[in-house]
């Protein structure tokens, strides 16, 4: 069984952003977590397909709690505008710039390897930024086929990384 997003985001992603809201978050952020808790599902398979609201809730309050474990590590310090100027700039390690190279190296062969209207669809949502209805209006595709499409355009990238991670060196 698989998640019928299109009409899952419909349904709940009002009432996720504001019990993400409830919890102390601001606009901004319960908009990003309720965001990211349908990424979530985008990668996820419908183990709890008979409750997801309750699968969504958890997956929203799973969220809300490393956000704010997060923010509690994080420390902040007001600054003058002076004074960010003497703060360093922290380049990555030669290791990591080439770890990251190899990967969008990957990602790169991965996405010629989808069929045009998978790879189309994924393009225009993650890199286009565009709304379900916009690309699915563009690609002449119901919404839901078009979450499909992306859905299938994600997970062949994660197993694409999985299956062809270069070693990571620490």
């Amino acid at each position: 069984m698989s998640w019928d997003l299109h009409r899952l985001f419909l349904r709940h992603a009002r009432e996720i952003n504001r019990f993400l809201r409830r919890r102390g978050h601001s606009a901004e952020a319960a908009a990003d977590l309720t965001q990211d808790t349908f990424v979530r599902l985008l990668t996820t398979p419908a183990r709890h397909a008979d409750h997801p609201r309750a699968y969504l809730h958890q997956v929203a309050r799973n969220l809300s709690v490393d956000f704010y474990r997060h923010e509690r590590l994080m420390e902040f310090v007001d600054l003058a505008t002076d004074d960010l100027n003497d703060i360093p700039a922290f380049a990555p390690s030669p290791e990591t710039i080439l770890y990251d190279r190899q990967r969008l190296a990957i990602v790169a062969r991965a996405l010629l390897d989808l069929p045009e209207p998978t790879r189309r669809a994924f393009e225009m949502h993650r890199l286009g930024e565009r709304t379900m209805q916009q690309i699915a209006a563009e690609l002449g595709l119901s919404v839901s086929r078009t979450w499909s499409l992306i859905r299938q355009a994600y997970l062949h990238l994660r197993l694409r990384l999985k299956e062809d991670a270069p070693p990571r060196h620490g």
